[in-house]
């Protein structure tokens, strides 16, 4: 699960990283098993800030040297938001192992498909873009990613604000359920 620094808590990101302390506290002794990060992290001192707090690892918008440092210091796991394929190689040479293509929607599956054309052993996940209908994730998994990234199209402001939390539930298993089959 990712914690999205900025968004689904309130739009100006106030007191998100009070949140994500009691998120932690929180699945220690209720969710144990529970692999929390965060993303839309752009900058190394709120990475180590939330790393100290728990995250096992870091999502972030794009290519950061700084943020790729602290996080191998601490082998966590960090997943930079690249749009070209020199960013791609910048960040695995800097050690990442899943790169984030952002936004998804921008490049769809025929970047996906040359990149791993040229470099097979890449890791993308695309993110913004992706959504939970079989045709979507399809053509992302047929381009062979190796997993996807969701926000708004499964946590829809709507959800929040109607505290539908039975439909959240549903729509993780069933979209869990349809990227197995695929």
């Amino acid at each position: 699960m990712v914690v999205n620094a900025n968004k689904y808590f309130n739009e100006s990101g106030d007191f998100v990283f009070e949140i994500f302390n009691q998120l932690i506290k929180y699945s220690i002794c209720e969710l144990p098993g529970i692999i929390l990060g965060v993303g839309s992290i752009t900058d190394a001192a709120a990475a180590s800030q939330y790393m100290l707090s728990g995250a096992y690892f870091i999502v972030t918008p794009v290519f950061r040297e700084d943020i790729a440092i602290v996080c191998n210091r601490r082998k966590v796991l960090w997943s930079p938001g690249c749009g070209s394929l020199t960013e791609i190689a910048t960040a695995e040479e800097m050690r990442c192992e899943v790169v984030k293509l952002f936004p998804g929607s921008t490049y769809w599956t025929s970047f996906v498909k040359a990149i791993k054309g040229l470099q097979p052993w890449t890791s993308i996940m695309p993110t913004g873009g992706v959504s939970i209908y079989e045709a979507n994730l399809k053509g992302w998994f047929d381009a062979r990613v190796t997993c996807v990234g969701m926000g708004s199209k499964l946590i829809s402001k709507e959800i929040l604000a109607n505290q539908s939390y039975a439909e959240l539930t549903n729509n993780v298993k069933d979209t869990l359920t349809l990227i197995q089959r695929l």
